[in-house]
């Protein structure tokens, strides 16, 4: 019988600390035992092996980022996404996007996926989804813009291009970021695995990510001035 108080979605979360700490290849079902202090044997009760637990834990992770998306759905609704610059627009959402990663579980489920993605064809197509979430988002955001006249009037191909461009350079920038607050928290033991609550945003290193994809939309601004 299952110890009380141990669930599929606990030992899975345990997986994904062990993983963000170990990798997934190094964490022993015994890693995973001894975090959360059951038996290795309790984890029978749910989990047929570490296979199974594997792709649980790839299913678990695929549900979890559907909940969250570059554009919130709601910002939507009534189109005052659209009555500010199109600048500071990108700018709240790109940082929004970047903290929404820092925290847990999210924070875990980023590092597995992204880690899995070159070993594993299904975690390939999660971090493939994520990318064209955030492509998607941008590609409204440059046609809302667009269509307001803050922005150059952008042909469907032009909006395509520049929506993948963004998307690849804020998703490779999100990854170096992520990667960066993986080893604070590595090089910080006395906080602890998944402690970034106590770990403060890096602004500086949000700030550039932030500046660098909002810059490559001034030209694209009526009457602004180019120097």
């Amino acid at each position: 019988m299952a110890k009380k108080g141990i669930s599929r979605e606990k030992i899975i979360n345990a997986f994904l600390f062990c993983a963000f700490d170990k990798s997934a290849g190094s964490t022993s079902l015994q890693d995973i035992a001894d975090s959360i202090q059951i038996k290795k044997a309790s984890m029978y009760n749910h989990f047929k092996s570490k296979d199974d637990m594997y792709e649980a834990t790839l299913l678990y992770c695929s549900d979890y980022l559907n909940a969250f998306n570059f554009l919130p759905e709601n910002l939507l609704e009534d189109g005052k996404i659209f009555d500010e610059s199109a600048q500071e627009t990108f700018k709240k959402i790109i940082r929004r996007y970047v903290q929404l990663y820092e925290a847990e579980p999210l924070f875990q489920i980023y590092t597995f996926i992204h880690t899995e993605k070159y070993f594993n064809s299904r975690a390939s197509a999660i971090a493939d989804k994520e990318f064209s979430k955030i492509e998607s988002g941008i590609a409204i955001l440059l046609k809302g813009f667009s269509s307001r006249g803050k922005l150059e009037c952008l042909s469907v191909e032009e909006i395509k291009d520049l929506s993948n461009w963004l998307a690849s350079f804020l998703f490779q920038q999100l990854d170096l970021y992520i990667t960066h607050k993986k080893e604070t928290v590595r090089q910080n033991p006395e906080s602890g695995v998944g402690s970034l609550f106590a770990l403060p945003t890096d602004n500086t290193a949000l700030g550039k990510i932030v500046d660098t994809v909002t810059k490559w939309l001034i030209p694209l601004i009526p009457n602004s001035h180019h120097f």
